[in-house]
């Protein structure tokens, strides 16, 4: 059975944006990309929510075209344009680039897609994430910590009605100090 993977990038203190939605704190070199390149690749596809879809839309269809991007930059965006996507909005009305519209999370249909043969989805969007979570859906959890303090901001978890035991199945450090915590739910 295929796996729905959460993967997000904090700060030291768990934001995974700033109060104002920024996110240029973010430390990714090639290594780092190269690394999400080759995580990304085999998946089936994207869950992403609507602010998540619309932030992608807005840079990588295009991104490999702008010779100033490093090569895995490039990469992702062929891989990020190629792979099938599935974003859940109320409100968005149209999307593009190989993308399904889906207005509600239903468990019974996600844990069908969680069966379906095929490489693993990732899922993108902190809203969307906290849905998944509420409903146990999340395998597992990529934790990329940044060695930044952004001082405020949103955090990645939202208050739970139940504590989740998660068992850490891999660290990685990378050269520009960013770690990787690898959970199982």
């Amino acid at each position: 059975m295929r796996k729905i993977i959460q993967s997000m990038s904090v700060s030291l203190e768990g934001y995974f944006e700033g109060p104002n939605r920024e996110i240029d704190w973010h430390l990714i070199n090639d290594e780092l990309h190269t690394h999400l390149n080759e995580k990304l690749r085999p998946m089936s596809g994207f869950l992403d929510g609507r602010r998540t879809y619309e932030n992608m839309v807005a840079y990588w269809p295009t991104a490999d075209k702008n010779p100033a991007n490093s090569g895995p930059t490039a990469e992702f965006a062929a891989i990020w344009r190629d792979k099938p996507k599935t974003v859940f909005s109320r409100t968005l009305e149209r999307a593009e680039w190989n993308t399904t519209i889906k207005r509600e999370v239903v468990v019974d249909e996600i844990t069908a897609l969680k069966r379906e043969p095929g490489g693993d989805l990732a899922l993108g969007g902190a809203d969307l994430a906290e849905t998944f979570r509420r409903h146990d859906l999340i395998d597992e959890y990529h934790v990329y910590v940044h060695p930044v303090l952004i001082g405020r901001g949103r955090p990645l978890f939202g208050d739970a009605d139940a504590q989740k035991k998660l068992k850490l199945i891999d660290s990685k450090t990378f050269s520009n100090g960013v770690i990787l915590l690898r959970y199982q739910a």
